[in-house]
């Protein structure tokens, strides 16, 4: 069983107040199709979305990064054609909020994942070296297969892009695919 993760493709992180920039708007449509094709095949979907309250002094981000994914703003609004995939397929779809770069920690996700017999997760979204890396992590510390979407990633940081998308197969073992080889699959 397969579970497709959608990490932080927000407004905020596309072209907000934390924007990866024109690397993740790129991803708009691939990262939509991704989504539907799920979707049509009724696997599980999750939307991990970070949240962050106003002027949290307590959340280790704040010193980081500028204030971003605020409770309440179009920023945490997801990005282009996924917020309208979201918007037809909001039943189907499990919406996840998370305070922490995995989609793991402080979450239901892997609750989730194994109430449905889920051992293969899938990811997509941003920041590939941020997010999407310690999701990867988690998932492989909790024994599940790892697919990372080469072409549905993005960062900030292109080396760190790059270095992310080693790491994710040198020492996680995850499969690093291309959408459309990925897809033609299945």
């Amino acid at each position: 069983m397969k579970a497709l993760i959608v990490i932080d493709y927000t407004n905020d992180f596309v072209d907000g107040s934390l924007p990866v920039g024109q690397p993740a708007a790129d991803l708009d449509e691939r990262i939509a199709d991704i989504t539907q094709r799920f979707l049509d095949q009724g696997d599980f979907v999750v939307m991990a979305v970070d949240l962050h309250e106003e002027g949290d002094p307590y959340h280790p981000e704040t010193k980081l990064f500028p204030p971003h994914n605020i409770r309440g703003t179009s920023g945490r609004l997801l990005y282009g054609k996924l917020q309208q995939v979201y918007e037809r397929n909001q039943e189907a779809v499990f919406w996840m909020d998370k305070t922490r770069y995995s989609a793991f920690c402080g979450t239901p996700l892997e609750q989730k994942l194994r109430e449905r017999g889920i051992t293969e997760v899938h990811l997509i979204g941003v920041c590939t070296d941020i997010c999407v890396l310690h999701t990867a992590v988690d998932a492989y510390n909790k024994g599940f297969d790892i697919t990372v979407y080469k072409d549905a990633v993005a960062s900030f940081n292109e080396a760190g892009h790059e270095w992310a998308l080693g790491h994710f197969s040198g020492s996680l073992g995850a499969r690093v695919v291309a959408a459309e080889e990925e897809l033609l699959k299945r």
